[in-house]
């Protein structure tokens, strides 16, 4: 996005293309965009540098594992003709299926790690959302029950 904006290419910023911008204001744009860039390497470090493995994003595909326990679940897995259709919906979905734990627990245990550290920043946005969406509520209610006024203080 960097590099295009500086080529007065905004294909990603369509609002861009209606205003004239002039070469200073595309420098603070660029600017601001490797600053957002560097606090994204930052914040995301730990996740930018994870080692998946492989048989994790696709375990149809022929592949060698390490531990014997682990390699014969995943022949296993990858041989249930069952499991491969369900994989068409993807791997989040595949390994949180039910009986993925059930059948495959070495398999599991590796797989889950992986899949918890991905959706812990949403759970936290869903949770102050949720906290916002109370007190919004809360003071909606105060402001109608009393006709208006604020409850402390006499004022509209």
């Amino acid at each position: 996005m960097k590099q295009n904006i500086s080529r007065h290419e905004f294909s990603q910023f369509p609002n861009f293309s209606q205003v004239e911008c002039i070469d200073e204001d595309i420098h603070t744009y660029s600017q601001h965009l490797s600053a957002l860039h560097d606090d994204f390497k930052t914040r995301f470090e730990d996740m930018l540098t994870m080692n998946i493995p492989l048989w994790i994003i696709n375990p149809f595909d022929e592949m060698e594992v390490a531990n014997v326990v682990l390699q014969e679940e995943l022949l296993e897995l990858s041989t249930n003709e069952e499991l491969k259709v369900k994989f068409r919906k993807g791997y989040q979905t595949f390994w949180l299926q039910a009986e993925i734990p059930k059948t495959y627990p070495g398999l599991w245990e590796i797989a889950r790690k992986f899949l918890i550290s991905f959706p812990s920043s949403y759970l936290v946005e869903r949770s102050f959302s949720a906290v916002t969406n109370l007190l919004t509520k809360k003071g909606a209610n105060l402001t109608s029950q009393s006709g208006g006024f604020c409850g402390y203080c006499s004022q509209k």
